[in-house]
């Protein structure tokens, strides 16, 4: 009789077992894995996903004196003075706070209405918009994902284009040509940055991670880059700065800080991340260069006949990698 009852006990014992981790497993398939920022939670994003302990990882320290001057297209930013389509959506993902941009209907399509899209540089196709999103710090000294020359900015702003050949990020995120990311940096400054103030003053309706409202107006892209020169830009191969780290980005990154004001940052600050803690520090920190090349658009060739330039330096014989 004991016999019998240990032997119950012990498949009891198994069977609770088994139901846990299965119970476990279907919670983190529901949830998805979530990632922090700290030292060594970014160590252990590897674990999760591959693509993270990658060898074209981003974000890198950009050092103007190694970097490689080309004569080469600027970026074309087709309907970026456009109106953005209504409704937009504001979102704290525990992670960052991110504008989700809604797509054409069918009807606005017909009608000849298009997404901003991107072209030029070394980008290889037309690239549209997909969402914007942004990277802060704690200290003003700190935010910028990128280093620039040394300086790491107080905030960087991340508009993230698709290209136009595959239809859904998901999808472009398979591809190493399949992600196009124009990044903006941030300079605490006195005054504001006047096309923040749309987004900044309604950061206190996402207070808390997985918070999300509609705003009730539109901007364009235009707006948000305002005064800075978009003819000078760095730009290299690399990924995706957040889990799963898919290393199918060009990476174009536009040294011209924005001024951003105290307040402004502060509105950023007071947001809470998945663990209920201050969302700030959500950068990532820097990754390897490796073998790869950094090119440096000079010159003020912007409307420059592209047979002109491919005679004086063909750039698109330069390779990304050494």
């Amino acid at each position: 009789m004991l016999k019998c009852v240990n032997r119950y006990t012990g498949s009891l014992q198994q069977f609770l077992l088994i139901f846990i981790i299965i119970n476990f497993t279907a919670k983190q398939a529901i949830s998805g894995y979530r990632f922090g920022y700290s030292e060594s939670n970014q160590k252990r994003w590897a674990r999760h996903h591959g693509y993270c302990a990658g060898k074209t990882q981003s974000p890198i320290a950009v050092n103007p004196a190694r970097a490689i001057s080309l004569h080469m297209p600027a970026v074309d930013m087709i309907g970026y003075h456009n109106l953005l389509p209504y409704p937009l959506k504001i979102i704290n993902n525990g992670h960052t706070v991110s504008i989700a941009i809604p797509k054409l209907s069918e009807e606005q399509l017909g009608k000849g209405e298009f997404m901003p899209y991107t072209s030029g540089a070394k980008l290889p196709g037309e690239f549209e918009v997909e969402s914007i999103h942004f990277h802060w710090g704690d200290k003003n000294n700190r935010g910028a994902e990128h280093v620039v020359n040394d300086i790491r900015y107080t905030m960087e702003m991340h508009i993230v284009h698709r290209n136009r050949k595959y239809s859904n990020l998901t999808e472009a995120l398979g591809y190493t040509d399949g992600v196009a990311v124009l990044g903006f940096f941030y300079n605490l400054d006195e005054d504001e940055g006047l096309g923040l103030t749309a987004i900044s003053r309604h950061l206190h309706l996402v207070p808390e991670a997985h918070n999300e409202a509609t705003l009730n107006v539109t901007f364009s892209l235009s707006s948000l880059i305002n005064g800075v020169d978009v003819d000078k830009f760095y730009t290299y191969k690399g990924s995706l700065t957040t889990p799963p780290c898919s290393e199918a980005v060009t990476w174009i990154l536009y040294p011209d800080p924005i001024p951003i004001s105290a307040k402004q940052i502060s509105r950023f600050r007071q947001l809470y991340d998945v663990e209920e803690g201050a969302l700030v520090d959500n950068f990532r920190q820097l990754q390897p260069l490796g073998n790869r090349r950094i090119f440096m658009r000079v010159g003020h060739t912007h409307h420059t006949n592209i047979q002109t330039l491919i005679s004086e330096v063909d750039y698109r014989k330069w390779d990304w990698f050494h």
